[in-house]
């Protein structure tokens, strides 16, 4: 099997700068929907089978153009959900985001797993979610030939990506953010999931591992 973990196109929220991590609001843009026609071409090799996405909206939209251009079933899960920000969720304020990147550098530099954004999650609580269903995912899948594809966002995979990939460490991921459509391309092996390219831009750029 292989597993590539994408990032949505650029959503309205991207361009508000605003955190927009619940609910069914702030679509896509048209550059978005560019963006991820685009990835599709550049993934046709891949023969994806089957989807997953976050429910949030630029997720799903983004989803629903790549199982146009491949022919596969889409499912949502919880698990690939952007994390909960809490007070700041709907908010541009330069304080949010201050605290954003204060939390996330407690997370991923000092291992302060149970700090949180106030009234968001923690990283423990964003790993129970994600890790227990890749992990089924993976169980399920990994004796197959399929692709699968997993639309999610810049913030959890950052995070995320670290602790189930074992050959990518968090000061990497820190280095190389995914930006719109860029996505990671991995599999299965003795040792766990291995990544075989970090893709940050969605293009031709190969970030080395």
């Amino acid at each position: 099997m292989k597993l590539i973990f994408v990032r949505h196109g650029q959503s309205e929220a991207n361009l508000l700068h605003e955190f927009s991590n619940r609910g069914r609001k702030h679509p896509l843009t048209e550059k978005g929907r560019l963006q991820v026609e685009i990835l599709a071409s550049r993934l046709a090799a891949y023969q994806v089978t089957r989807i997953f996405t976050s429910p949030l909206m630029r997720a799903v939209q983004s989803a629903m153009i790549l199982a146009e251009k491949f022919g596969a079933p889409v499912e949502q899960s919880e698990a690939l959900r952007e994390y909960d920000v809490g007070i700041w969720e709907g908010s541009s304020d330069p304080d949010g985001w201050e605290e954003y990147r204060a939390v996330n550098e407690a997370w991923m530099l000092r291992g302060e797993y149970e700090r949180r954004m106030q009234g968001g999650e923690s990283f423990d609580e964003v790993y129970d979610r994600f890790s227990v269903w890749l992990g089924k995912l993976v169980s399920e899948y990994q004796n197959t030939s399929e692709a699968l594809l997993l639309v999610g966002h810049g913030g959890l995979y950052r995070i995320m990506l670290p602790e189930v990939l074992v050959n990518v460490s968090a000061q990497f991921s820190l280095d190389h953010p995914l930006y719109y459509t860029g996505y990671v391309l991995a599999e299965p092996g003795a040792g766990g999931l291995t990544c075989l390219a970090w893709m940050p831009d969605g293009a031709d750029s190969i970030a080395a591992v």
